[in-house]
């Protein structure tokens, strides 16, 4: 099928070091900022949150479409580039894909971020749905991140 990639770029007001923070080095506030979209993450391994980061696995527990889904995926953090990559490994939306990959970066612009988020991935057939839907969920639960940060400032 081939490796394919969705992208999307989207401004918010949080700094981009706030951001990278919250996914590189502390994603277990992310649920509580998701509106219920982003359920749970879980830690693997004998690591504790004060030593995650970069080559951590993780497994997330999201509502998407309606349904529960879940995404272990391992962790690849860049602080020189502010960027984080989620390289998955199981879950849900293997069920459509061989091979997925999310990638994260923030970039400052004016007194936020500009974000840009990449989906590389390989469908397992032809009959399988483009990963727009995820991306856009993506989208989503990150504005409510972003919401959520703002209201705490």
């Amino acid at each position: 099928m081939g490796l394919r990639r969705v992208e999307a770029e989207e401004e918010f007001d949080a700094p981009p070091e706030t951001l990278y923070k919250l996914w590189a080095k502390t994603p277990q506030h992310i649920p509580t900022m998701t509106l219920g979209k982003m359920q749970a993450v879980e830690l693997h391994g004998d690591e504790d949150w004060e030593a995650h980061g970069h080559g951590s696995v993780k497994t997330w527990n999201y509502v998407y479409d309606g349904k529960i889904e879940t995404y272990k995926e391992k962790i690849e953090t860049d602080d020189v580039n502010l960027k984080v990559t989620h390289v998955g490994i199981e879950g849900s939306v293997f069920k459509y894909y061989k091979s997925v990959k999310v990638i994260w970066q923030f970039k400052p612009k004016g007194t936020g971020t500009l974000t840009s988020i990449m989906m590389e991935y390989e469908k397992l057939s032809d009959d399988v749905p483009d990963a727009m839907g995820y991306l856009n969920f993506m989208v989503e639960y990150h504005k409510a991140i972003d919401s959520h940060l703002n209201n705490k400032a």
